[in-house]
């Protein structure tokens, strides 16, 4: 046979082959093949999450597993008091822990009370948020309500920039970036959105350009203000705002530093670094100063981890400036995928990330927000992935234990097989990939969430006006006491 004939056989045999995988592909096991394609493009890996799997994917039986097991048996959870106000007891099937949230529903009656006030939210989330889906929503409800203007806080590049529609941005390619993800020990701290980032004036200027977009609170660009580290060395900056040209220098005395662009409103603007190389930069903020503004920190493919690497001190730092009432924890997608439905690891791993907020952000409220409903094709049937309870489940510990609000996504979508009917229903609301909502399906997510801490809300001034209602009975049954002693002194005294 010549080597003509082995070619033509050999391919027939690949061919034949590629055949029978294609037609085997249909019976063979569940989960051996994913749905839909999914692209490795500005895919970043959660260092910390390989490891904590890796190191811990049998979980270890911690010591409050059994006290777990009665809350979720039915035992009824009681709330302390905080300042007068207790909310009714729950159990695990309904937690959601308005009683720890009263310290950011405080600030939200002062607004209420005084248009002037500002309450700031930090939402962080993983692919579930990117492009500001699900956050711009929240936002926006909490703006309509309460007045307030402005994207808030924007980091120097990002993976969603070009789809981003609340704010655009574009940048040059020379900034050298350091991502929470997969640094370990970064050049200098990482900011508030779990990145650091660095101008490289080697070749060409570094610069950063961000412009308004169409939302209906952030048409402008509200009191635009850099946000950077602590270097030994200065730079500068030049602002340029249409045809006018600012320069300003940067001193990077503290560990967290501002600059102020411009007062007011504007459009759009350019920055380039001048002999910044050394100086950690974070990103801008933008808010009007008044009413409700909410931070977006997605990052794709994060577990939530690595938010235990922040630096305190520099986080209080951001603090003293942005003051937040209220850090949202949005995790889930990233932590399904590994062969396991024993999350103990994670709840262990995701406290020491609450207990790292409430150090860094002090008197802070935290919201655990579980993971959605994900879809995975069993014997050809798309159904709920048999992960997604058992981690919603242990999410809903750690917010218990760490004493934080709960939403229960995964149930407020619809529970089982609600991500099925999301994709097929018209119009679809949520990706083929059983995973992620589209525009619209993250619409009704960020209304979804509103609604449910605007009823804890509702609830709390019921329980607040009820507290004001009985202090006011007790002082009127003092003083009435108090009366009647002096008129019995009276009578005794005539």
């Amino acid at each position: 046979m010549n080597t003509k004939s082995y070619f033509f056989q050999s391919f027939a045999i690949v061919a034949l082959a590629f055949v029978a995988f294609i037609g085997f592909k249909q019976i063979l096991p569940d989960k051996i093949f994913p749905d839909s394609k999914v692209d490795s493009k500005n895919v970043l890996i959660d260092s910390l999450l390989l490891e904590s799997v890796a190191n811990d994917s049998l979980a270890l039986k911690g010591g409050n597993v059994s006290e777990n097991e009665k809350k979720e048996a039915g035992e009824k959870i009681t709330f302390n008091a905080s300042e007068g106000i207790e909310f009714p007891s729950e159990t695990f099937e309904n937690y959601k822990g308005y009683q720890y949230l009263i310290s950011f529903y405080d600030k939200l009656y002062e607004l209420e009370k005084n248009p002037q006030a500002k309450v700031r939210i930090a939402y962080y989330g993983d692919s579930m948020t990117d492009g500001d889906l699900i956050v711009q929503d929240v936002r926006s409800n909490y703006q309509e309500r309460f007045g307030g203007s402005g994207v808030g806080f924007v980091p120097i590049t990002s993976e969603s920039a070009a789809s981003r529609a609340s704010v655009k941005s574009t940048y040059s390619k020379n900034w050298k970036t350091q991502s929470y993800l997969n640094v370990k020990n970064p050049a200098s701290p990482f900011g508030v959105n779990g990145h650091v980032f660095f101008a490289n004036n080697k070749a060409n200027t570094t610069w950063v350009q961000y412009e308004a977009g169409l939302n209906k609170y952030a048409t402008t660009l509200e009191n635009p203000t850099l946000f950077y580290g602590r270097s030994t060395r200065k730079g500068n900056v030049n602002f340029i705002i249409g045809k006018d040209t600012l320069r300003k220098s940067l001193v990077p005395g503290n560990l967290v530093n501002t600059l102020k662009v411009t007062s007011g409103s504007i459009k759009s603007f350019k920055a380039n670094f001048i002999n910044s190389d050394s100086i950690p930069i974070y990103g801008f903020n933008f808010d009007n100063g008044s009413g409700v503004h909410v931070d977006n920190f997605s990052q794709r493919g994060n577990s939530g981890l690595p938010i235990s690497m922040f630096n305190a001190n520099v986080m209080q730092g951001f603090n003293n400036n942005l003051k937040y009432d209220l850090i949202i924890l949005h995790y889930g997608t990233n932590v399904l995928n590994y062969g396991t439905k024993n999350y103990s690891w994670y709840e262990k791993g995701m406290t020491k990330v609450v207990n790292k907020i409430k150090e860094s952000f002090p008197g802070v409220s935290v919201l655990i927000i579980s993971t959605a409903d994900k879809s995975t094709k069993y014997n050809m049937e798309m159904k709920s992935d048999s992960a997604v309870v058992p981690l919603m489940k242990s999410q809903k510990r750690y917010a218990l234990d760490t004493e934080s609000g709960f939403v229960n996504l995964y149930t407020l979508m619809g529970g089982d097989g609600s991500m099925v009917k999301w994709v097929d229903e018209s119009p679809a609301k949520a990706n083929k990939d059983y995973t992620h909502f589209n525009q619209r399906g993250a619409k009704a997510i960020g209304r979804l969430l509103y609604d449910q801490l605007n009823k804890g809300y509702e609830q709390y001034k019921v329980l607040r006006e009820n507290r004001s209602t009985d202090v006011n009975k007790r002082k009127t049954v003092r003083k009435t006491n108090t009366d009647s002693v002096s008129v019995t002194k009276d009578s005794v005294d005539e």
